[in-house]
């Protein structure tokens, strides 16, 4: 166990947590809603401290990032919990923890991740496949050592961060795929137990910060798939954050508490794609669908085809000096 970071002591021996938008209020011997952080006496801590679920060697690609290091490899860790309660969570078996689960994971330090990432080449680390927020003490210590070593730091997150706890680790943060699962506040509350506004103003602040931005929307049939949210969406995106911004549109598949839905057709995908374009959106991807040429990236000048993927495998990139050899337009991102 380590003391969390942000939080506050209230009456009767309760504490206030600040580190996401929750601010939950923690009774002595209770946790969160992320359950990994528990108040005991009135001092809060983070009950996953180097307690790594999953640690591996990934494409970047995976995250999905497209516009940092493309064909770079990302090393990936996780810790059980996260503040959200999907239903259609894909990582469920490690994101959803009961207040009374023992917290699974084996022991790691910042040092020891940072080592692993240098001796697998790979040029980032990604804090990612449950919530990085609630593990956010263990990440913050190993992106400082990262970035002193050379390697990028990236969060693949639900955006539900506190503004407190995203200024503290901005200064070390490169890239961030958030999601954003949706455009209207009713779909957040019953699909995703949170709130909409909370994700936008978010985003909003990791782009005020510096940090490199691409969304992801998984794509539900009848829950999120109106064009009216899509295009909202779109426009939040090229309003606020800018047409540069890449948004990868990706196919649904039943999974956890949410099997009564069809897989995504692959014609929806296609006309979000459109949606977003028509927006002014320069960089629109489409994900689960491997092979549909949806994955690739082109010049939003010229529209010569740059970058050819097939599910996570870059299979080429003629991007030079980060710009298109054929017209010279920059092409946006980290490394590219």
């Amino acid at each position: 166990m380590k003391e969390a970071m942000f939080y506050e002591c209230e009456s009767g021996g309760r504490v206030r947590c600040g580190l996401c938008r929750f601010h939950c209020l923690i009774a002595d011997g209770a946790r969160g809603i992320c359950a990994v952080r528990e108040n005991r006496g009135g001092t809060l801590f983070s009950l996953v401290y180097g307690k790594l679920c999953a640690e591996n060697v990934d494409p970047i690609e995976k995250k999905p990032l497209f516009h940092v290091m493309p064909g770079s490899s990302s090393f990936s860790i996780a810790t059980v919990g996260c503040n959200f309660h999907c239903r259609h969570c894909q990582n469920y078996s490690i994101s959803q923890v009961q207040g009374g689960d023992r917290i699974a994971g084996h022991d790691q330090t910042p040092e020891e991740v940072v080592s692993h990432a240098l001796a697998n080449g790979c040029r980032s680390i990604s804090y990612t496949y449950t919530e990085p927020t609630v593990f956010f003490e263990f990440a913050y210590d190993t992106a400082k050592l990262a970035r002193d070593a050379g390697l990028l730091n990236i969060f693949v997150t639900n955006g539900y961060i506190s503004s407190q706890a995203l200024a503290t680790i901005a200064p070390f943060l490169d890239a961030a795929n958030i999601d954003l699962k949706g455009f209207s506040e009713r779909f957040y509350r019953d699909i995703v137990h949170a709130r909409l506004s909370e994700v936008l103003d978010s985003i909003i602040q990791y782009r005020s910060q510096g940090i490199w931005i691409e969304l992801t929307t998984l794509i539900i049939p009848g829950l999120n798939d109106a064009d009216n949210e899509l295009e909202g969406i779109a426009r939040f995106i090229v309003s606020n954050l800018g047409a540069d911004t890449p948004w990868h549109v990706s196919r649904f598949y039943p999974t956890f508490k949410l099997t009564d839905r069809p897989p995504t057709p692959p014609e929806t995908l296609r006309r979000t794609m459109e949606i977003g374009r028509a927006a002014g959106l320069n960089y629109v991807y489409e994900g689960n669908v491997p092979g549909s040429g949806g994955e690739d990236t082109s010049c939003p000048s010229c529209s010569a085809r740059l970058v050819e993927r097939s599910g996570f495998t870059v299979q080429r990139n003629e991007i030079e000096n980060g710009a298109c050899p054929h017209c010279g337009t920059a092409i946006a991102g980290i490394g590219m």
